[in-house]
């Protein structure tokens, strides 16, 4: 797998058959939101494919020849141009796309992977708090109660032994 400082990963192939691949990859995923393929191939459609969500998110006249250059379907560019109007990644500023891996192929053992688009919001993680350091400080302040309650008691008790 030889690497190209311009194009990036060339799979194997020259590069006309790279870029073929690439935009048949890409097809596919944007008609079927998921597709299986090997993890190297999916690694160089995510940086092919995540582009031209963003351009459909800009939604200007720029973006869509952009996406149907790179594409060359013009309904399967509106449609991608509809979705995200629909504000389907609106929240998102990134990510479009997850790879979740399967495991190897029988054949060859190449390893092999789903890739598809990310269409549920994207949520903020929640903040931890420390409680480490909250559960400390109420430990002192109880040693130093107990400490008073002895010397008040302490206090009490020759008071009442003279009283007698």
């Amino acid at each position: 797998m030889r690497h190209n400082k311009k194009k990036g990963l060339k799979l194997g192939t020259d590069a006309s058959h790279t870029k073929a691949m690439k935009k048949s990859l890409a097809k596919a995923l944007f008609e079927n939101d998921r597709i299986k393929t090997t993890e190297t191939r999916a690694k160089a459609l995510r940086s092919y494919a995540e582009p031209i969500i963003t351009w459909a998110k800009k939604g200007d006249l720029h973006s869509r020849r952009l996406a149907i250059a790179k594409l060359g379907d013009k309904n399967l560019v509106a449609e991608i141009f509809d979705k995200a109007a629909q504000g389907m990644w609106a929240d998102r500023n990134g990510g479009y796309t997850r790879i979740m891996k399967l495991g190897p192929r029988k054949g060859d053992c190449a390893e092999m992977v789903i890739i598809e688009i990310v269409s549920e919001p994207c949520t903020p993680k929640a903040k931890k708090a420390a409680p480490a350091k909250k559960a400390a400080a109420p430990k002192v302040v109880e040693a130093e109660e107990a400490a008073e309650v002895v010397e008040t008691e302490a206090a009490e008790a020759p008071a009442e032994e003279s009283a007698e």
